[in-house]
């Protein structure tokens, strides 16, 4: 595992960010587990971040609500910088650039499952698959929009994450994690996002056109001979 890290750190090269997890839930341990990875792998090409979940608790009782700030404010002064992950609201990406966080992930796409979730009582998206699309302006039901504490989307949690760290002048920047199709991506980029995670089969998606693949065998069939002679 430690030559596998060393290797992702050694291809993506200096100025192209590597984010570590942390595995442990309360701060002390965060921490800990913070500096041993940035003094094992940092030194390879000065790119190792480290994720720090924005809330270590795992229900509303648990006394670690605050575990993952605290971490973020202590490595933040040390100078090792931070990724504050699984970031589901605005709320939490204000406390998470207020503690020094250099990097914030909302997870777009998991906002909108919630949401599908949320949308089933009312017998729409019965069934879906995570790559299918989720409207940025929300689902609207019986005259009621389908929210989560007025977001009404990925994109909307995206947009309003963006918006506020423009209206404060944070230095933080915003990720665009859980991406999960090619449109999503075009709604995301419109925010404003600084950087988003795109899997491949979305790359895929984002380069091919019908019309596209339609020109190419028009362009093909147009050469002319004397043309093609060039390239012999």
């Amino acid at each position: 595992m430690e030559e596998y890290i060393k290797e992702i750190c050694r291809i993506a090269g200096r100025g192209r960010d590597v984010s570590l997890e942390v595995i442990s839930l309360d701060v002390d341990s965060m921490v800990r587990e913070a500096k041993i990875l940035y003094d094992k792998f940092n030194s390879v090409a000065g790119n190792v971040v480290i994720k720090i979940p924005i809330c270590s608790a795992l229900d509303e009782a648990d006394k670690n609500r605050y575990e993952g700030l605290k971490a973020l404010s202590i490595l933040s002064k040390e100078n090792i910088p931070t990724n504050a992950t699984l970031v589901m609201k605005p709320e939490q990406a204000i406390l998470a650039a207020k503690n020094g966080a250099k990097y914030v992930s909302p997870f777009a796409g998991r906002l909108d499952d919630l949401l599908r979730d949320r949308a089933k009582i009312y017998g729409q998206f019965k069934d879906y698959k995570k790559e299918d699309y989720f409207p940025f302006e929300g689902v609207k039901i019986n005259d009621k929009i389908i929210d989560d504490n007025g977001i009404i989307s990925g994109v909307d949690l995206v947009r309003e994450i963006v918006k506020i760290y423009k209206n404060y002048n944070f230095k933080t920047e915003v990720i665009a994690a859980s991406i999960r199709n090619s449109r999503q991506v075009r709604e995301i980029a419109s925010t404003g996002v600084h950087i988003a995670t795109v899997p491949f089969y979305v790359l895929k998606e984002m380069v091919y056109h019908q019309k596209t693949a339609e020109g190419i065998k028009k362009f093909l069939n147009d050469v002319v001979p004397e043309y093609r002679k060039l390239f012999e």
